[in-house]
């Protein structure tokens, strides 16, 4: 039964019950959007969902495992069945691979001792999760007049900004698996958009800056609201907006 969204736009935020992505939620709420917080876990993703109401937004959990297909395809059903159609998608789940530990500490992405699996694990969310979520939205996607798809990505998927060794990121240890995600994740970014550029959709990717998250175990010197500002804005473009871009807080980032 597809329900009256009136003229409320329909987002979708993938890992949404914390940090970046709950704030994005958050943002676009207040912006009087209907969101659905994507969440692995059904419990947490229902008590970040409440908390959203609670403060005045129309906010709903969907499970949603972006490393599961079975949950992505049952995402997309859900979404079909109650709405008709997705307006923003926010492909923001993501892992680091490491857990919970600041980038320095990282030791266990060191190119030449990183163990393989911990590079599939990290591709299977943060590449192709995203590749799984936007397929299966896409039908849904196709059907709004104005389809935003916005990639949580990182400066760290920047060649140009971590290959220059007297930058920020000569500081921090190697990583073979997180920084090439998103690496990966932005040229994947940029194909999206040429095939979808003929529809009207926008894609882009964004890099928050460095939030204080779990993923870095809170030493990141940015709120989770300050990080998801950029999001919404690249979630929210009009019509003449970009797209196959790379945007962090003040514009446009090098590739």
């Amino acid at each position: 039964m597809i329900e009256n969204s009136g003229s409320r736009t329909v987002a979708m935020v993938t890992g949404a019950n914390k940090g970046i992505g709950r704030a994005v939620a958050e943002a676009l709420a207040d912006r009087g959007m209907t969101v659905l917080l994507g969440a692995r876990d059904r419990r947490r993703g229902e008590e970040a969902a409440s908390a959203l109401r609670a403060a005045g937004g129309d906010v709903h959990a969907v499970r949603l495992d972006v490393t599961d297909p079975a949950t992505v395809q049952d995402a997309a059903s859900w979404v079909e069945e109650h709405y008709g159609r997705l307006d923003v998608l926010v492909n923001n789940a993501g892992i680091t691979g490491s857990g919970q530990v600041a980038p320095q500490d990282a030791v266990d992405q060191i190119p030449s001792s990183v163990d393989l699996e911990l590079v599939r694990a990290v591709f299977a969310t943060n590449v192709f999760g995203v590749i799984a979520v936007t397929n299966a939205m896409l039908p849904l996607l196709r059907r709004s007049s104005a389809a935003r798809v916005v990639n949580v990505s990182s400066h760290a998927g920047s060649l140009t900004l971590t290959s220059d060794p007297d930058g920020p990121f000569t500081a921090l240890l190697p990583s073979a698996a997180y920084t090439p995600s998103k690496a990966a994740l932005n040229a994947l970014t940029v194909q999206y958009a040429n095939e979808l550029r003929k529809d009207g959709v926008l894609v882009n990717a964004v890099a928050p800056g460095f939030v204080d998250t779990d993923s870095n175990d809170h030493t990141g010197h940015l709120t989770p609201a300050e990080g998801a500002a950029v999001v919404v804005r690249l979630a929210t473009l009009g019509a003449d907006g970009p797209t196959a871009g790379f945007f962090g807080e003040d514009g446009p980032l090098p590739w």
